[in-house]
């Protein structure tokens, strides 16, 4: 299974529901709270080619989007497919 690593940001109601859904799909996650880890905003727009917003999501090194985007592969069924 990839590692999944969610950037977020306090009080963020997206990456709340991010982290919702990755626990009722029982998908481990790594949290980067960009307010808190040094150096973590900079990697975050590095690595999502520039997207300041929060939640930025990664399955391994693949950028996957925001939690717009997870969620409509969680309705699509393709969520676990991708984590393989």
């Amino acid at each position: 299974m990839k590692n999944v690593t969610i950037y977020t940001g306090t009080l963020c109601n997206f990456c709340d529901a991010a982290k919702k859904l990755f626990t009722r799909n029982n998908i481990d996650y790594k949290e980067i709270n960009i307010a808190t880890v040094d150096g973590a905003v900079d990697e975050m727009i590095k690595k999502a080619n520039g997207k300041r917003t929060v939640p930025q999501i990664f399955f391994d090194d693949q950028h996957i989007g925001g939690y717009d985007e997870v969620r409509a592969l969680e309705k699509e069924n393709k969520l676990q497919d991708l984590l393989k």
